[in-house]
């Protein structure tokens, strides 16, 4: 009995799975409830796009920033972390960054959509600086005779 229970976990795991998944289902129901052929084009669109042109261009960017710091992985997981970050934001908030919004946008959220830009440079350009400040501080503990 305690074999089985192991694989399928305990009943609280279980419920809360069936109940997440249950959510999920509603919220799929409500999604597709009205212009189910666009919301599933964009959908099967959204994958594709990602998997044939954007996982080769960061995968890409990735091998080259390898190489350019010649495998030094400390400086590597301090640029590939804002970086992948700021693309996030960047994909999130990609109408709202480059300006493409409708007049609904405005008219629900009551709000401009200008200066979302620099807003998103001024956010990457703090993930950078603070990437450097903790890669320098880790840096400086490394050192023999540091703070001494």
């Amino acid at each position: 009995m305690s074999d089985r229970r192991s694989r399928l976990g305990s009943p609280f795991h279980l419920l809360v799975l069936l109940c997440s998944f249950a959510l999920c289902a509603y919220a799929g129901v409500r999604l597709l409830d009205g212009d189910w052929l666009i919301i599933t084009v964009w959908f099967v669109g959204a994958a594709l796009i990602h998997d044939l042109v954007l996982l080769p261009l960061y995968a890409a960017a990735d091998r080259a920033l390898i190489t350019v710091t010649a495998g030094r992985t400390a400086w590597v997981n301090h640029i590939r972390v804002p970086a992948a970050l700021s693309g996030l934001l960047l994909l999130v908030w990609f109408p709202l960054i480059t300006g493409r919004v409708s007049e609904r946008y405005a008219s629900v959220a009551a709000l401009s959509a200008d200066g979302f830009a620099a807003r998103w440079l001024l956010i990457t350009a703090a993930l950078f600086a603070g990437s450097a400040v903790l890669f320098a501080v880790r840096v400086g503990r490394r050192r023999p005779g540091a703070g001494e």
